[in-house]
């Protein structure tokens, strides 16, 4: 990026009342440490229980790592400018933090469309859920995620490189984003915020499409049921999800239906804050507390991890003995 004149950005941050900086430090800081504590959680129990070995657990894993890597990107940044009182951030860290937080988002948009096509051939194809979802088939579609979460994002971030910073530095938001450095940039940025409105939309409505399509399905699938039982049950492996997907989808809904332009940039830090702090910690609750085998799978983990420190203690004890 050729930039003359300025190296280094001003965050603004959520707010500048001094007396709020303590009360949101301590808000941020524990909700990522919850999130990264049941993110963690959730993939270690996907890893070294054999009961969370199928596709959608396989899916889980991915979505939990992408949670810790999204929230990573855009949140310790922020604590340390509010903890040291430096709101500046160089240029090559903003734009870094700018990829890795869009191919984050963008990856996650479309592992939860595939996360509903799982849930479909899981109800709808149940006899042929083995041989269509097959190991091979979940990692290709994870990789193709990830392959579309930087396909879609390089291009578009690639364009930044000739944008030029005359006057302004300061971005009033609390992370790096493309739309905030647009507006601050003396550059020409037709172009560039057509291409990322193209680029959100299209992910937006392409991955909105497969989930709603999924679902559709899956409904008329269940309503055929003969029993309130079978129903109940197929309706509950699909809730974690159509949660999950609401947070998701309505935090972006809100970010590009804005009520007025001078709402739209405290709106904007809201729902921000939302899909980088709160739903980060808030999904791992989601998917472990309405998940009958993955509350199971915490137990027994619980157990094996008791049962080893008291067969730890009497090795102790009767080496102590013997001696």
């Amino acid at each position: 990026m050729k930039n003359h004149t300025i190296t280094t950005f001003i965050l603004l941050g959520l707010t500048d009342d001094p007396q709020l900086q303590i009360p949101i430090f301590v808000f941020l800081f524990l909700t990522y440490i919850m999130s990264i504590t049941g993110n963690l959680t959730v993939i270690f129990l996907t890893l070294v229980d054999f009961h969370l070995k199928t596709p959608m657990y396989v899916f889980l894993q991915n979505f939990a790592l992408l949670e810790i890597s999204f929230t990573s990107a855009c949140i310790p940044r922020y604590l340390y400018n509010i903890a040291t009182g430096d709101r500046s951030i160089s240029y090559h860290i903003c734009i870094i933090q700018v990829f890795f937080a869009d191919v984050f988002v963008v990856t996650e948009f479309f592992l939860l469309a595939i996360m509903s096509y799982d849930r479909y051939v899981a109800i709808c194809k149940p006899l042929h859920y083995v041989t269509i979802m097959s190991r091979q088939v979940c990692r290709r579609l994870v990789l193709g995620c990830w392959l579309a979460g930087l396909l879609i994002i390089f291009p578009t971030l690639s364009l930044f490189v000739n944008l030029k910073f005359c006057d302004s530095n300061v971005i009033d938001y609390f992370f790096c984003d493309s739309s905030p450095i647009l507006k601050i940039s003396c550059s020409d940025t037709w172009l560039i915020e057509h291409l990322v409105l193209f680029c959100a939309v299209l992910t937006f409505i392409t991955t909105l499409l497969c989930v709603v399509l999924s679902y559709i399905y899956i409904i008329r699938t269940i309503l055929r049921f003969p029993s309130a039982q079978q129903r109940k049950r197929a309706f509950s492996t699909c809730s974690s999800h159509m949660i999950v997907v609401s947070i998701t989808y309505g935090g972006c809904i809100f970010i590009y239906i804005k009520p007025s332009a001078k709402e739209s940039v405290a709106i904007n830090k809201g729902v921000s804050l939302l899909t980088t702090s709160i739903a980060p910690m808030l999904n791992p609750f989601i998917y472990t507390l309405r998940n009958k085998q993955v509350r199971q799978a915490f137990s027994d983990s619980f157990k094996r991890l008791h049962w080893f420190q008291r067969r730890k203690r009497m090795f102790k004890f009767r080496n102590k003995t013997l001696s």
